[in-house]
């Protein structure tokens, strides 16, 4: 693969973190989905998998494929009445293959702590079903804990130097807001994020945006299992990178998945499933596409 500093840099830290999140290009991701419901706290479990191909305009000889697999622990508290914590840990095991061959980095990624804030939370109860409304906003913070070990600035960095990292290297800022609605059996939790990206050695990542939404009806099975099948749609916008103050070319862009799912609640415990597909995307001036991507989880609430 020619030396060269290639725009799809970018990837290492605004694709889904699903991000992109949205996040090689699982490094900066962070994905919030449906939480567990829980009074008091929670642990669990949650697997991600995403899939991209790149391959230059300039130069098709030059191409890679991507598969990002993250294990990732995460967890819960209630403290009080109007605050909850959520902490995520992630463990990375990327494969690439490109024209140079195939390469592998496994290791522990960027850690994620998050502040909420309950607004509101009202209760109505009709002839029929009864209707809640739940409004949180907060913000949290992405630790550098994932292995960065390139030199942004250098003119022989390869693609797969920069979309092998564990970390993008930087501390980030996270700001978010969720809303959740229920008429009777059905609901919709609408959530929105914002990314502000700090430098690492003058170089800076594009913020992210991004708004996801998820329908979902809730099935009772017997006394103890309750399913509840889930559609939605998520939006994600990355801005261009910047390096000392200037604007990287061909970096940003945006993707927009439709997603499906379900979630088991069995008593204490909650098991879901969730796959998003892309139905409109530009990243990279096209060179990057996601195939698809998704998640598997388990908590257990305490």
């Amino acid at each position: 693969m020619k030396k060269i500093l290639i725009v799809i840099i970018f990837l290492s830290a605004s694709l889904y973190s699903f991000a992109c999140d949205i996040c090689g290009c699982g490094g900066g991701n962070f994905y919030m989905g449906l939480l567990p419901h829980f009074k008091s706290k929670f642990i669990g479990l949650r697997y991600h998998y995403m899939n991209y191909n790149t391959q230059l305009a300039a130069d098709s000889s030059q191409f890679s494929k991507n598969f990002y697999n993250t294990i990732e622990v995460w967890g819960g508290l209630n403290a009080g009445r109007h605050w909850q914590l959520l902490g995520f840990i992630p463990y990375h095991l990327n494969k690439q293959i490109d024209d140079d061959g195939i390469s592998h980095r496994n290791g522990v990624g960027d850690i994620t702590l998050l502040a909420n804030y309950q607004v509101f939370h009202k209760m109505t109860r009709g002839n029929r079903m009864g209707t809640e409304q739940q409004l949180w906003i907060g913000g949290g913070v992405k630790l550098p804990t994932g292995a960065f070990g390139v030199n942004v600035k250098d003119p022989n960095l390869t693609v797969r130097d920069v979309n092998a990292q564990l970390g993008t290297g930087s501390i980030d800022f996270l700001f978010n807001a969720i809303y959740n609605v229920r008429v009777g059996n059905w609901g919709v939790n609408t959530t929105a994020s914002y990314k502000l990206n700090t430098a690492k050695d003058a170089y800076r990542f594009g913020d992210k945006l991004t708004a996801n939404s998820i329908a979902f009806y809730s099935i009772p099975v017997g006394k103890e299992i309750n399913l509840l099948p889930n559609i939605g749609a998520m939006y994600e916008y990355t801005a261009g990178n910047v390096l000392h103050h200037q604007p990287v070319d061909a970096t940003g862009g945006y993707i927009a998945t439709a997603s499906a799912g379900v979630e088991i609640n069995l008593q204490r415990f909650t098991v879901g499933l969730n796959a998003q597909a892309p139905f409109s995307q530009h990243y990279a001036d096209g060179q990057t596409r996601l195939n698809w991507r998704g998640n598997l989880h388990i908590s257990i609430t305490l």
